[in-house]
């Protein structure tokens, strides 16, 4: 396993407001990053917005306001959102930054020049809301952009193009050697049956006569770059593309977790683009799914999205967190609900994990002076505990290395569940009332608040600050612990346990 680890969110688009679709990949990635830390590695953690195209343009001038106060404006609700849901990247990067639209002008005129772009006159249908042209086999039955729930227009005028299509057997190749490359895999057949049609070549170009806002292109002034085209760089160009120590170091371990709706931008612009630039690719796509509310995917051309302040204020920001990424499984839809919400927490969380830290913490201060009781001789009870332990750390650390976070979190509410019933079995309140059974007592609670410490460590990632103040009443830092730290047996006795 690479000690290095690149995660990227999608850039998001500013044509409106953020939402609990933004919220869940961003928080996502912020858990992955923060649980490659705590397994030893160096994680860089990149998220932005991308500004440029005709809907922003629209909404512009909508709000008669410039096209840069207005992107200005709304970059910074992004920005300003992600530190109240506990989001700690690494950088943020927004595509009117003057070191992308360098970069983005440096690698048009890089593939410009090995004769890889040309200009044609071009007629099709094109769909707003995408901002490109769609070929009849992506449309519904009805004619409508699946997506957006429109017909596109139909449209003529000269642009750009990409030879996109003398990449086709290299990408189809690229894919069915890579396994691995896409995941789930079944986004990664859903590539490949796409591909078994002749791959077109993309339109990389809108002219200023149309639309202005954009990266104008390095080799004709008249036309701005495709928006799709601009944005995909901001990967490789965050970290100083091409020659950066930073890019040097994370772009071989660059991870992106988009959405399902974007897996063609990302599946097969984005690679072609990257052969194209002599740019390494990627080494993995992490596709996820919707979230659904009354049986359709949230989205902001829909307007059924749900505001994640509105939601951590009523249910708290690590039990959104908790949520999101417990109830997804990762690569299918998922429903949205504030009820799901709140039973998960309490079902996983409140009556879980919540019950054993109280009751352990209650029962140790009361017959034990306040301190971690020391532990006595290991049992056969004791020992499997330990054992299940020392399995399902291990485990834990394969499944989020796997990206699959709702089954890591499964198992570390099995674990929690698992140490309920070894204090059921135990019945340490009826043992606190023989004095014989002291030792007993002892290394019953030892065992439990000792195994409480390690599940607090791993849940850590997922809800920063309740398990900081959970930590506290174990009579630990509130500081992240290490992955060499949640070994049965690491809690010290003697350890006060604080009011």
């Amino acid at each position: 396993m690479s000690e290095t680890f690149y995660v990227t969110t999608p850039i998001y688009y500013v044509n409106s407001h953020p939402h609990i679709g933004h919220a869940y990949t961003t928080i996502a990635a912020d858990v992955f990053t923060r649980y490659r830390r705590l397994f030893g590695e160096e994680a860089y953690f990149l998220t932005g917005t991308d500004e440029h195209g005709q809907k922003i343009a629209e909404s512009a001038a909508q709000a008669e306001i410039d096209p840069q106060e207005f992107v200005d404006r709304m970059a910074g609700e992004f920005r300003d959102m992600w530190p109240s849901l506990h989001i700690a990247h690494d950088q943020f990067i927004r595509t009117t930054d003057p070191e992308h639209k360098s970069a983005v002008q440096a690698v048009l005129q890089r593939i410009h020049d090995q004769g890889e772009i040309y200009l044609k006159e071009y007629e099709g249908l094109y769909c707003v809301g995408c901002e490109r042209f769609l070929d009849e086999s992506e449309l519904t039955p009805e004619g409508d952009c699946p997506d957006h729930q429109k017909p596109p227009q139909p449209h003529k005028e000269q642009n750009y193009f990409f030879r996109m299509s003398a990449y086709q057997a290299w990408l189809v190749q690229l894919l069915e050697n890579n396994p691995e490359l896409v995941y789930p895999g079944r986004y990664r057949n859903e590539l490949l049956r796409f591909l078994e049609a002749p791959l077109q070549d993309l339109c990389i170009s809108r002219p200023k006569s149309r639309l202005s806002w954009g990266i104008e292109l390095p080799f004709d002034k008249e036309f701005v770059t495709y928006v799709w085209f601009d944005a995909l760089l901001n990967y490789p160009n965050a970290l100083g593309w091409p020659d950066a120590p930073r890019y040097q170091k994370f772009w071989p371990h660059c991870h992106h977790i988009i959405g399902k709706d974007i897996l063609k931008t990302h599946g097969i612009y984005w690679p072609c683009m990257l052969k194209a630039a002599g740019i390494p690719v990627f080494q993995k796509l992490v596709v996820h799914g919707h979230w659904v509310i009354g049986g359709s995917k949230m989205s902001k051309s829909l307007g059924n999205v749900v505001n994640p302040l509105d939601m951590k204020d009523r249910l708290g920001v690590d039990a959104m967190r908790y949520f999101l990424l417990r109830e997804m499984s990762f690569g299918e839809d998922a429903n949205f609900t504030e009820a799901l919400a709140l039973a998960r927490y309490n079902g996983d969380l409140a009556n879980n994990l919540g019950n054993l830290i109280s009751r352990s913490i209650t029962l140790a201060r009361k017959n034990f002076d306040g301190q971690v009781p020391p532990c006595g001789e290991l049992a056969e009870l004791e020992t499997n505990l330990r054992h299940e332990f020392t399995a399902g750390v291990g485990r834990v650390r394969e499944l989020v290395c796997a990206f699959q976070p709702h089954r890591a979190l499964e198992l570390v509410t099995q674990l929690s569940s698992a140490v309920n019933k070894y204090i059921d079995e135990h019945k340490p309140w009826k043992l606190a009332k023989e004095p014989e059974q002291c030792e007993l007592l002892g290394t019953v609670l030892y065992s439990a608040l000792d195994s409480a410490r390690i599940l607090v460590g791993l849940l850590q990632p997922v809800m920063p600050e309740k398990m900081a103040e959970a930590q506290r009443l174990l009579g630990l830092s509130e500081q992240p612990l290490e992955l060499g730290q949640l070994t049965p047996g690491g809690l010290q006795s003697g350890t006060q346990l604080p009011e």
